[in-house]
Protein backbone atom coordinates (compact mmCIF):
# COMPACT_ATOMS: atom_id res chain seq x y z
CA UNK A 1 0.00 0.00 0.00
CA UNK A 2 1.08 3.18 -0.83
CA UNK A 3 1.09 6.70 1.78
CA UNK A 4 0.70 9.86 -0.14
CA UNK A 5 1.24 13.79 0.76
CA UNK A 6 -0.23 16.21 -1.09
CA UNK A 7 0.67 20.08 0.25
CA UNK A 8 -1.76 21.34 -1.84
CA UNK A 9 -1.57 25.05 -2.99
CA UNK A 10 -5.45 26.60 -3.52
CA UNK A 11 -4.60 28.01 -6.36
CA UNK A 12 -2.28 26.66 -9.11
CA UNK A 13 0.19 29.61 -9.71
CA UNK A 14 1.87 27.98 -5.89
CA UNK A 15 3.75 25.12 -6.07
CA UNK A 16 2.60 22.00 -4.65
CA UNK A 17 4.42 19.61 -2.52
CA UNK A 18 3.60 15.59 -3.56
CA UNK A 19 5.39 13.15 -1.46
CA UNK A 20 4.90 8.85 -1.51
CA UNK A 21 5.76 6.54 1.41
CA UNK A 22 5.77 2.62 1.63
CA UNK A 23 4.39 0.40 4.21
CA UNK A 24 7.87 0.55 5.73
CA UNK A 25 8.07 4.29 5.45
CA UNK A 26 10.58 4.43 3.01
CA UNK A 27 10.25 7.73 0.99
CA UNK A 28 9.85 6.68 -2.90
CA UNK A 29 8.72 9.76 -4.60
CA UNK A 30 9.10 13.26 -3.66
CA UNK A 31 8.37 16.52 -5.95
CA UNK A 32 7.28 19.91 -6.50
CA UNK A 33 4.77 20.66 -9.21
CA UNK A 34 1.42 23.04 -9.83
CA UNK A 35 -1.46 21.43 -12.14
CA UNK A 36 -3.91 19.05 -11.29
CA UNK A 37 -2.90 17.47 -14.15
CA UNK A 38 0.79 17.40 -12.70
CA UNK A 39 0.00 15.85 -9.55
CA UNK A 40 -1.91 13.04 -11.37
CA UNK A 41 1.05 12.46 -13.59
CA UNK A 42 3.52 12.20 -10.63
CA UNK A 43 1.28 9.61 -8.82
CA UNK A 44 -0.40 7.96 -11.49
CA UNK A 45 2.49 4.66 -10.36
CA UNK A 46 1.44 4.90 -6.79
CA UNK A 47 -2.23 6.18 -6.98
CA UNK A 48 -3.51 3.07 -9.38
CA UNK A 49 -3.40 0.29 -6.30
CA UNK A 50 -4.38 0.77 -2.23
CA UNK A 51 -3.46 4.02 -0.99
CA UNK A 52 -4.38 6.54 1.41
CA UNK A 53 -3.77 9.89 0.33
CA UNK A 54 -3.33 12.51 3.21
CA UNK A 55 -4.48 15.99 1.52
CA UNK A 56 -3.42 19.09 3.21
CA UNK A 57 -6.26 21.55 2.02
CA UNK A 58 -10.01 21.79 2.29
CA UNK A 59 -11.90 19.17 0.90
CA UNK A 60 -15.14 20.01 2.27
CA UNK A 61 -16.96 23.07 2.11
CA UNK A 62 -20.47 24.04 2.53
CA UNK A 63 -20.38 27.29 5.68
CA UNK A 64 -21.59 30.52 3.72
CA UNK A 65 -18.82 32.49 6.41
CA UNK A 66 -16.72 31.95 9.16
CA UNK A 67 -14.74 28.36 9.73
CA UNK A 68 -15.91 25.18 9.77
CA UNK A 69 -16.86 23.10 12.97
CA UNK A 70 -13.85 21.12 12.11
CA UNK A 71 -11.55 24.06 12.22
CA UNK A 72 -12.83 25.60 15.65
CA UNK A 73 -12.86 22.21 17.29
CA UNK A 74 -9.51 21.27 16.18
CA UNK A 75 -8.07 24.83 16.98
CA UNK A 76 -9.75 24.83 20.72
CA UNK A 77 -7.02 21.97 21.33
CA UNK A 78 -4.04 22.81 19.60
CA UNK A 79 -4.29 26.72 19.55
CA UNK A 80 -1.95 25.95 22.89
CA UNK A 81 0.40 25.06 20.58
CA UNK A 82 0.15 28.02 18.27
CA UNK A 83 -1.63 25.34 15.94
CA UNK A 84 -4.59 26.52 15.50
CA UNK A 85 -6.39 26.56 12.07
CA UNK A 86 -7.38 29.17 9.05
CA UNK A 87 -10.97 29.67 8.35
CA UNK A 88 -12.55 28.08 5.26
CA UNK A 89 -15.88 29.71 4.03
CA UNK A 90 -17.66 30.09 0.56
CA UNK A 91 -17.46 33.67 0.71
CA UNK A 92 -13.46 33.11 -0.33
CA UNK A 93 -12.90 33.09 -4.03
CA UNK A 94 -11.14 29.45 -3.79
CA UNK A 95 -14.37 27.74 -2.94
CA UNK A 96 -16.63 29.85 -4.97
CA UNK A 97 -16.64 26.23 -7.36
CA UNK A 98 -15.85 23.59 -4.64
CA UNK A 99 -12.57 22.89 -3.34
CA UNK A 100 -9.43 22.22 -5.11
CA UNK A 101 -8.81 19.08 -2.54
CA UNK A 102 -12.23 17.66 -3.91
CA UNK A 103 -10.92 17.83 -7.82
CA UNK A 104 -7.46 16.42 -6.91
CA UNK A 105 -9.35 13.53 -5.30
CA UNK A 106 -11.58 13.21 -7.70
CA UNK A 107 -9.50 13.26 -10.48
CA UNK A 108 -7.80 10.63 -8.80
CA UNK A 109 -10.55 8.26 -8.39
CA UNK A 110 -10.80 8.57 -4.33
CA UNK A 111 -13.26 8.09 -1.78
CA UNK A 112 -13.36 11.47 0.67
CA UNK A 113 -15.44 10.21 3.16
CA UNK A 114 -12.85 9.41 6.39
CA UNK A 115 -15.19 6.23 7.70
CA UNK A 116 -14.80 4.15 4.10
CA UNK A 117 -13.26 1.33 3.77
CA UNK A 118 -12.58 0.81 0.50
CA UNK A 119 -9.18 0.63 -0.65
CA UNK A 120 -8.10 4.18 -2.38
CA UNK A 121 -8.95 6.78 -0.37
CA UNK A 122 -8.45 10.69 0.60
CA UNK A 123 -8.40 12.59 4.07
CA UNK A 124 -7.47 15.80 4.27
CA UNK A 125 -5.09 16.72 6.94
CA UNK A 126 -2.97 19.68 8.80
CA UNK A 127 0.38 19.54 9.06
CA UNK A 128 0.90 22.02 11.77
CA UNK A 129 -1.07 19.91 14.70
CA UNK A 130 0.31 16.76 13.62
CA UNK A 131 3.92 17.84 14.12
CA UNK A 132 3.25 18.91 17.44
CA UNK A 133 1.91 15.26 18.15
CA UNK A 134 4.76 13.24 16.44
CA UNK A 135 7.40 15.39 17.63
CA UNK A 136 6.38 16.45 20.85
CA UNK A 137 6.61 20.13 20.26
CA UNK A 138 5.84 22.46 22.78
CA UNK A 139 4.60 24.41 19.60
CA UNK A 140 5.22 24.66 15.91
CA UNK A 141 8.13 25.34 13.87
CA UNK A 142 7.99 29.00 12.29
CA UNK A 143 9.30 28.02 9.38
CA UNK A 144 6.41 29.55 6.48
CA UNK A 145 7.66 33.16 5.85
CA UNK A 146 5.83 35.70 7.37
CA UNK A 147 6.91 39.67 8.26
CA UNK A 148 9.69 39.53 11.05
CA UNK A 149 10.67 36.67 10.15
CA UNK A 150 14.03 36.74 8.24
CA UNK A 151 16.17 33.66 6.54
CA UNK A 152 17.92 32.14 9.39
CA UNK A 153 14.90 31.88 11.34
CA UNK A 154 12.91 30.35 8.28
CA UNK A 155 16.14 27.94 7.80
CA UNK A 156 16.85 26.76 11.29
CA UNK A 157 13.26 25.90 11.83
CA UNK A 158 12.72 24.01 8.07
CA UNK A 159 16.08 22.31 9.23
CA UNK A 160 14.34 21.42 12.60
CA UNK A 161 11.18 19.70 10.72
CA UNK A 162 13.45 17.73 8.37
CA UNK A 163 15.67 16.49 11.05
CA UNK A 164 12.63 15.31 12.63
CA UNK A 165 11.16 13.62 9.74
CA UNK A 166 14.37 11.94 9.07
CA UNK A 167 13.77 9.86 12.30
CA UNK A 168 10.56 8.52 11.10
CA UNK A 169 11.14 8.56 7.53
CA UNK A 170 14.12 6.70 5.39
CA UNK A 171 15.08 9.32 3.12
CA UNK A 172 16.31 9.39 -0.40
CA UNK A 173 18.99 11.81 -2.92
CA UNK A 174 15.92 13.92 -3.78
CA UNK A 175 15.75 14.51 0.40
CA UNK A 176 19.70 15.18 0.52
CA UNK A 177 19.33 17.56 -1.74
CA UNK A 178 16.56 19.73 -0.27
CA UNK A 179 18.14 19.50 2.70
CA UNK A 180 21.34 20.78 0.91
CA UNK A 181 19.33 23.73 -0.75
CA UNK A 182 18.24 24.97 2.50
CA UNK A 183 21.41 24.83 4.03
CA UNK A 184 22.91 27.40 1.11
CA UNK A 185 19.67 29.02 0.65
CA UNK A 186 20.36 33.02 0.42
CA UNK A 187 16.77 33.94 -0.33
CA UNK A 188 13.50 33.00 1.41
CA UNK A 189 12.04 32.01 -1.80
CA UNK A 190 14.36 29.44 -2.21
CA UNK A 191 12.86 27.75 1.01
CA UNK A 192 9.36 28.01 -0.10
CA UNK A 193 9.39 24.66 -2.99
CA UNK A 194 11.62 23.09 -0.23
CA UNK A 195 8.90 23.61 2.15
CA UNK A 196 5.96 22.43 0.28
CA UNK A 197 7.81 19.10 -0.41
CA UNK A 198 8.80 18.68 3.02
CA UNK A 199 4.75 19.34 4.05
CA UNK A 200 4.13 16.66 1.54
CA UNK A 201 6.31 14.16 3.56
CA UNK A 202 4.60 14.87 7.01
CA UNK A 203 0.95 14.63 5.21
CA UNK A 204 2.49 11.18 3.52
CA UNK A 205 3.68 10.12 7.47
CA UNK A 206 0.33 11.10 8.39
CA UNK A 207 -1.49 8.75 6.32
CA UNK A 208 1.03 6.21 7.17
CA UNK A 209 0.54 6.97 10.97
CA UNK A 210 -3.32 6.45 10.52
CA UNK A 211 -3.09 3.17 8.82
CA UNK A 212 -0.75 1.86 11.24
CA UNK A 213 -2.88 3.57 14.59
CA UNK A 214 -6.22 4.32 13.78
CA UNK A 215 -6.88 4.46 17.30
CA UNK A 216 -4.43 7.18 17.99
CA UNK A 217 -5.93 10.00 15.49
CA UNK A 218 -8.54 11.89 15.73
CA UNK A 219 -11.07 13.20 13.35
CA UNK A 220 -12.46 16.65 13.65
CA UNK A 221 -15.48 17.22 11.81
CA UNK A 222 -17.45 14.92 9.72
CA UNK A 223 -17.77 13.91 6.13
CA UNK A 224 -20.71 16.23 5.60
CA UNK A 225 -19.86 19.97 7.42
CA UNK A 226 -16.04 18.89 6.46
CA UNK A 227 -13.67 16.99 8.76
CA UNK A 228 -9.42 17.31 9.63
CA UNK A 229 -7.61 14.06 10.54
CA UNK A 230 -4.95 14.49 12.65
CA UNK A 231 -2.52 12.40 15.23
CA UNK A 232 -4.44 12.76 18.92
CA UNK A 233 -3.32 13.84 22.25
CA UNK A 234 -5.83 12.53 23.89
CA UNK A 235 -3.84 11.20 26.84
CA UNK A 236 -1.41 13.97 27.02
CA UNK A 237 -4.32 16.61 26.61
CA UNK A 238 -6.71 14.97 29.51
CA UNK A 239 -3.87 14.91 31.85
CA UNK A 240 -2.39 18.42 31.05
CA UNK A 241 -5.90 19.62 31.87
CA UNK A 242 -6.01 17.61 35.07
CA UNK A 243 -2.47 18.86 36.10
CA UNK A 244 -3.57 22.52 35.51
CA UNK A 245 -6.45 21.63 38.10
CA UNK A 246 -3.74 19.91 40.75
CA UNK A 247 -1.56 22.45 40.04
CA UNK A 248 -2.31 24.88 43.12
CA UNK A 249 -2.29 21.60 45.44
CA UNK A 250 1.64 21.06 43.96
CA UNK A 251 2.42 24.53 44.49
CA UNK A 252 1.75 23.99 48.56
CA UNK A 253 3.44 20.24 48.20
CA UNK A 254 6.02 21.83 47.00
CA UNK A 255 6.56 24.17 49.30
CA UNK A 256 5.95 21.70 52.44
CA UNK A 257 8.85 19.56 50.59
CA UNK A 258 11.06 22.21 50.90
CA UNK A 259 10.35 22.66 54.52
CA UNK A 260 10.18 18.77 54.98
CA UNK A 261 13.99 18.84 53.70
CA UNK A 262 15.35 21.81 55.00
CA UNK A 263 14.38 20.01 58.22
CA UNK A 264 15.80 17.07 57.86
CA UNK A 265 19.05 18.77 56.95
CA UNK A 266 19.23 21.31 59.50
CA UNK A 267 18.22 18.56 62.51
CA UNK A 268 21.15 16.00 61.34
CA UNK A 269 23.36 19.30 61.23
CA UNK A 270 24.74 18.54 57.72
CA UNK A 271 26.26 21.36 56.05
CA UNK A 272 24.77 22.53 52.81
CA UNK A 273 24.72 25.89 50.88
CA UNK A 274 21.06 26.37 50.06
CA UNK A 275 17.10 24.02 49.74
CA UNK A 276 15.11 25.41 46.81
CA UNK A 277 12.13 23.96 45.07
CA UNK A 278 9.81 24.37 42.27
CA UNK A 279 6.95 23.21 40.92
CA UNK A 280 6.91 22.27 37.22
CA UNK A 281 4.98 24.61 34.92
CA UNK A 282 1.78 23.72 33.07
CA UNK A 283 3.12 24.37 29.67
CA UNK A 284 6.76 22.57 30.59
CA UNK A 285 4.58 19.62 31.64
CA UNK A 286 2.24 19.16 28.65
CA UNK A 287 5.21 19.35 26.73
CA UNK A 288 6.66 16.38 28.51
CA UNK A 289 3.86 14.58 28.69
CA UNK A 290 3.41 14.58 24.94
CA UNK A 291 7.01 13.66 24.01
CA UNK A 292 7.14 10.91 21.50
CA UNK A 293 9.63 8.75 19.98
CA UNK A 294 8.41 7.39 16.62
CA UNK A 295 5.74 8.13 17.14
CA UNK A 296 4.92 6.61 20.59
CA UNK A 297 4.04 8.20 23.17
CA UNK A 298 7.07 7.94 26.02
CA UNK A 299 4.13 8.75 28.86
CA UNK A 300 1.08 6.33 28.45
CA UNK A 301 0.14 7.84 31.94
CA UNK A 302 1.64 10.99 32.33
CA UNK A 303 0.22 11.96 35.48
CA UNK A 304 1.75 8.93 37.23
CA UNK A 305 4.96 8.65 35.39
CA UNK A 306 6.35 11.64 34.79
CA UNK A 307 7.98 12.21 38.66
CA UNK A 308 9.70 15.82 38.57
CA UNK A 309 6.06 17.37 39.00
CA UNK A 310 7.35 18.47 42.21
CA UNK A 311 11.57 19.40 42.47
CA UNK A 312 13.61 19.88 45.14
CA UNK A 313 17.59 20.97 45.20
CA UNK A 314 20.17 20.88 47.42
CA UNK A 315 23.31 22.29 47.10
CA UNK A 316 26.27 21.85 48.97
CA UNK A 317 29.84 23.01 48.90
CA UNK A 318 31.69 20.01 48.88
CA UNK A 319 31.50 16.19 46.99
CA UNK A 320 31.03 14.29 50.41
CA UNK A 321 28.05 16.79 51.90
CA UNK A 322 26.26 15.42 48.91
CA UNK A 323 26.83 11.81 49.73
CA UNK A 324 26.02 12.73 53.67
CA UNK A 325 22.93 14.34 52.07
CA UNK A 326 21.62 11.62 49.97
CA UNK A 327 22.62 9.29 52.91
CA UNK A 328 20.22 11.04 55.45
CA UNK A 329 17.44 11.38 53.27
CA UNK A 330 17.68 7.37 52.72
CA UNK A 331 17.66 7.20 57.14
CA UNK A 332 14.45 9.88 56.94
CA UNK A 333 12.00 9.30 54.11
CA UNK A 334 11.77 6.43 51.81
CA UNK A 335 13.99 6.41 48.72
CA UNK A 336 12.03 4.99 45.62
CA UNK A 337 15.30 5.85 43.22
CA UNK A 338 18.75 7.15 43.57
CA UNK A 339 20.75 8.08 40.66
CA UNK A 340 24.33 9.07 40.44
CA UNK A 341 24.36 11.62 37.38
CA UNK A 342 27.92 11.78 38.01
CA UNK A 343 28.87 8.82 38.44
CA UNK A 344 26.90 7.49 34.92
CA UNK A 345 28.89 10.12 32.96
CA UNK A 346 32.10 8.83 34.66
CA UNK A 347 31.53 5.03 33.74
CA UNK A 348 31.55 6.03 30.11
CA UNK A 349 34.81 7.57 30.13
CA UNK A 350 33.50 11.29 29.93
CA UNK A 351 33.34 14.63 32.05
CA UNK A 352 29.99 16.13 32.32
CA UNK A 353 27.09 16.57 34.30
CA UNK A 354 27.19 16.01 37.71
CA UNK A 355 24.39 15.76 39.98
CA UNK A 356 23.16 13.17 42.89
CA UNK A 357 18.91 12.64 42.03
CA UNK A 358 16.99 11.15 44.34
CA UNK A 359 13.16 10.64 44.09
CA UNK A 360 11.54 10.54 47.69
CA UNK A 361 8.33 10.15 49.28
CA UNK A 362 7.16 10.58 52.96
CA UNK A 363 7.96 7.71 55.01
CA UNK A 364 5.11 5.07 57.21
CA UNK A 365 5.59 7.82 60.05
CA UNK A 366 4.93 11.25 58.12
CA UNK A 367 2.53 9.43 56.06
CA UNK A 368 0.03 8.69 59.03
CA UNK A 369 0.76 12.87 60.22
CA UNK A 370 -1.80 14.86 59.53
CA UNK A 371 0.77 17.40 59.39
CA UNK A 372 1.85 16.28 55.96
CA UNK A 373 -1.34 14.95 54.71
CA UNK A 374 -0.51 17.65 51.28
CA UNK A 375 2.36 15.28 50.27
CA UNK A 376 0.95 11.78 50.88
CA UNK A 377 1.08 9.91 47.81
CA UNK A 378 3.15 12.21 45.95
CA UNK A 379 6.18 11.80 44.85
CA UNK A 380 9.43 14.68 44.95
CA UNK A 381 12.91 14.73 42.65
CA UNK A 382 15.32 15.53 45.09
CA UNK A 383 18.09 16.99 43.01
CA UNK A 384 21.42 17.04 45.35
CA UNK A 385 24.82 18.76 43.83
CA UNK A 386 27.94 20.81 44.93
CA UNK A 387 28.06 24.46 44.42
CA UNK A 388 30.57 23.68 41.41
CA UNK A 389 28.62 20.83 39.77
CA UNK A 390 25.05 23.85 39.82
CA UNK A 391 27.49 26.49 38.03
CA UNK A 392 28.20 23.87 35.24
CA UNK A 393 24.66 22.36 35.00
CA UNK A 394 23.23 26.08 35.29
CA UNK A 395 25.40 27.42 32.37
CA UNK A 396 25.37 24.75 30.42
CA UNK A 397 21.89 24.38 30.32
CA UNK A 398 21.05 28.42 29.46
CA UNK A 399 23.80 27.82 26.78
CA UNK A 400 22.24 24.84 24.74
CA UNK A 401 18.82 24.68 25.93
CA UNK A 402 17.85 28.53 25.99
CA UNK A 403 20.81 30.05 23.52
CA UNK A 404 20.40 29.44 20.26
CA UNK A 405 24.57 27.94 18.95
CA UNK A 406 25.50 28.32 15.53
CA UNK A 407 26.52 25.19 14.28
CA UNK A 408 29.95 25.55 13.53
CA UNK A 409 30.44 26.80 17.08
CA UNK A 410 28.90 23.21 18.33
CA UNK A 411 31.64 21.14 18.87
CA UNK A 412 34.36 23.67 19.74
CA UNK A 413 31.29 24.47 22.54
CA UNK A 414 31.52 20.72 23.36
CA UNK A 415 35.03 20.50 24.19
CA UNK A 416 34.89 23.75 26.23
CA UNK A 417 32.25 22.55 28.12
CA UNK A 418 33.58 18.78 28.61
CA UNK A 419 37.20 20.90 29.96
CA UNK A 420 35.20 23.03 32.23
CA UNK A 421 33.51 19.50 33.75
CA UNK A 422 36.97 18.13 34.39
CA UNK A 423 38.16 21.60 35.88
CA UNK A 424 35.42 21.48 38.02
CA UNK A 425 35.81 17.87 38.85
CA UNK A 426 39.31 18.72 40.44
CA UNK A 427 38.50 21.75 42.14
CA UNK A 428 35.56 20.13 43.66
CA UNK A 429 38.65 17.36 44.82
CA UNK A 430 40.59 20.47 45.73
CA UNK A 431 38.38 21.83 48.06
CA UNK A 432 37.18 18.59 49.59
CA UNK A 433 41.26 17.96 50.63
CA UNK A 434 41.12 21.42 52.17
CA UNK A 435 38.58 20.46 54.19
CA UNK A 436 39.67 17.43 55.22
CA UNK A 437 43.21 19.03 56.08
CA UNK A 438 41.36 21.54 58.23
CA UNK A 439 39.39 19.18 60.13
CA UNK A 440 42.02 16.44 60.87
CA UNK A 441 44.42 19.41 62.35
CA UNK A 442 41.77 20.71 64.78
CA UNK A 443 41.02 23.99 63.23
CA UNK A 444 37.15 23.72 62.53
CA UNK A 445 34.89 25.78 61.64
CA UNK A 446 32.85 25.91 58.68
CA UNK A 447 32.53 27.21 55.37
CA UNK A 448 30.88 30.89 54.98
CA UNK A 449 31.74 33.29 58.29
CA UNK A 450 30.25 32.35 61.15
CA UNK A 451 27.48 34.68 62.39
CA UNK A 452 29.30 37.26 64.73
CA UNK A 453 28.34 37.87 68.86
CA UNK A 454 31.18 40.36 69.61
CA UNK A 455 28.72 42.49 67.64
CA UNK A 456 27.09 42.77 70.77
CA UNK A 457 29.17 44.20 73.73
CA UNK A 458 27.88 41.78 76.67
CA UNK A 459 26.79 39.07 75.03
CA UNK A 460 27.54 35.94 77.05
CA UNK A 461 27.39 32.97 74.77
CA UNK A 462 29.97 31.20 73.49
CA UNK A 463 31.49 33.01 70.38
CA UNK A 464 29.82 30.80 67.60
CA UNK A 465 33.64 30.83 65.90
CA UNK A 466 35.36 29.69 68.29
CA UNK A 467 32.70 26.43 68.90
CA UNK A 468 33.41 25.73 65.70
CA UNK A 469 37.01 25.50 66.30
CA UNK A 470 36.24 23.59 69.54
CA UNK A 471 33.80 20.93 67.77
CA UNK A 472 36.40 19.95 65.19
CA UNK A 473 38.62 19.38 67.97
CA UNK A 474 35.89 17.34 69.71
CA UNK A 475 34.46 15.39 66.80
CA UNK A 476 36.87 15.17 64.61
CA UNK A 477 35.46 12.93 62.53
CA UNK A 478 32.02 14.69 61.85
CA UNK A 479 31.42 16.97 59.21
CA UNK A 480 31.20 20.53 59.49
CA UNK A 481 27.78 21.96 60.30
CA UNK A 482 25.96 25.10 58.54
CA UNK A 483 27.15 28.37 60.42
CA UNK A 484 24.05 29.92 61.58
CA UNK A 485 23.90 26.06 63.45
CA UNK A 486 26.91 27.03 65.68
CA UNK A 487 25.30 30.69 66.62
CA UNK A 488 21.80 28.50 67.19
CA UNK A 489 23.29 25.89 69.69
CA UNK A 490 25.65 28.11 71.41
CA UNK A 491 21.93 29.83 72.26
CA UNK A 492 20.72 26.26 73.83
CA UNK A 493 24.02 26.17 76.12
CA UNK A 494 23.11 29.65 77.10
CA UNK A 495 19.81 28.47 78.34
CA UNK A 496 21.58 25.27 80.39
CA UNK A 497 23.99 27.89 82.37
CA UNK A 498 26.97 27.16 79.84
CA UNK A 499 28.97 30.47 78.80
CA UNK A 500 32.31 29.18 78.40
CA UNK A 501 34.57 26.27 76.31
CA UNK A 502 35.59 25.33 79.63
CA UNK A 503 32.08 24.20 81.12
CA UNK A 504 31.10 22.63 77.93
CA UNK A 505 34.14 20.68 78.17
CA UNK A 506 33.25 19.93 81.78
CA UNK A 507 30.31 18.78 80.61
CA UNK A 508 31.26 16.50 77.53
CA UNK A 509 34.19 14.73 79.83
CA UNK A 510 31.03 13.61 82.07
CA UNK A 511 29.70 11.11 78.75
CA UNK A 512 31.04 7.78 78.50
CA UNK A 513 29.09 6.55 76.13
CA UNK A 514 29.41 6.06 72.20
CA UNK A 515 26.00 7.93 71.60
CA UNK A 516 26.61 7.46 67.67
CA UNK A 517 26.50 3.58 67.69
CA UNK A 518 23.57 4.13 70.10
CA UNK A 519 21.46 6.42 67.67
CA UNK A 520 22.78 3.71 64.92
CA UNK A 521 22.88 7.04 62.10
CA UNK A 522 23.35 5.99 58.38
CA UNK A 523 24.66 9.34 57.43
CA UNK A 524 27.54 10.96 59.20
CA UNK A 525 26.11 13.90 61.68
CA UNK A 526 27.44 17.05 61.49
CA UNK A 527 29.48 18.65 64.17
CA UNK A 528 26.73 20.54 66.31
CA UNK A 529 23.89 17.12 65.93
CA UNK A 530 26.49 15.56 67.86
CA UNK A 531 26.62 18.19 70.28
CA UNK A 532 22.90 18.25 70.05
CA UNK A 533 23.16 14.16 71.35
CA UNK A 534 25.77 15.30 73.87
CA UNK A 535 23.55 17.55 75.53
CA UNK A 536 20.16 15.85 75.26
CA UNK A 537 22.21 12.54 77.12
CA UNK A 538 23.36 14.94 79.79
CA UNK A 539 21.07 17.00 80.67
CA UNK A 540 17.73 14.66 79.37
CA UNK A 541 14.00 16.10 79.60
CA UNK A 542 15.87 19.18 81.08
CA UNK A 543 16.94 20.18 77.47
CA UNK A 544 14.32 18.74 76.45
CA UNK A 545 12.29 21.72 77.58
CA UNK A 546 14.58 24.36 76.46
CA UNK A 547 12.10 27.16 75.12
CA UNK A 548 15.13 26.87 72.41
CA UNK A 549 13.15 23.52 71.44
CA UNK A 550 9.97 24.20 71.71
CA UNK A 551 9.62 23.28 67.69
CA UNK A 552 11.28 20.16 68.12
CA UNK A 553 10.09 18.94 71.33
CA UNK A 554 8.51 15.84 70.25
CA UNK A 555 11.74 14.74 68.01
CA UNK A 556 14.18 15.53 70.80
CA UNK A 557 11.84 12.93 73.02
CA UNK A 558 11.67 10.55 70.46
CA UNK A 559 15.65 10.52 70.26
CA UNK A 560 16.00 10.57 73.81
CA UNK A 561 14.13 6.87 74.39
CA UNK A 562 16.59 5.71 71.61
CA UNK A 563 19.54 7.32 73.61
CA UNK A 564 18.26 5.11 77.08
CA UNK A 565 17.36 2.16 74.90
Amino acid sequence: MHHIGIDLAWGERQPTGVAVLDDDARLLALAAVRTDEEIAAVLAPYADGDCLVAIDAPLIVINPTGSRAAEKALSKDFRRFEAGTHPSNLAKPEFADGTRGARVSSLLGLDMNPRSGRARRAIEVYPHPATVVLFGLPRTLKYKAKAGRDLELLRGELLILMTHLESVVTTEVTWADLRAQVETATRKSQLRVVEDQVDAVVCAYVALFRQRHPERVTTYGDFETGYIVTPSLPDAHAATQEYAAQQPALVEAGQQYVALVTAILDEAGINYLSVSGRTKGVQSFAKKAAKNVDGQLVYTDPLREITDQIGVRVITYVHSDVDAVADLLGDQVVVKDDRDMGQETASQGRFGYASRHLLIELDAVRESDRAYAALRGRVAQVQVRTVLQHAWAEFEHDIRYKGDVPAEHAWDLDRRFTLAAGLLELADREFSTIRERLRSSGTGGSVGAAARTDEVPDDPRIDPRELAAFLAGQYDDAGWSRTDHYAWISGLLLELGITSLDELAEVLRALTDDLNARMDYRYPPGAVRRLDDALLAAYAERYVDLHGNDHRRDALAARLAKLRG
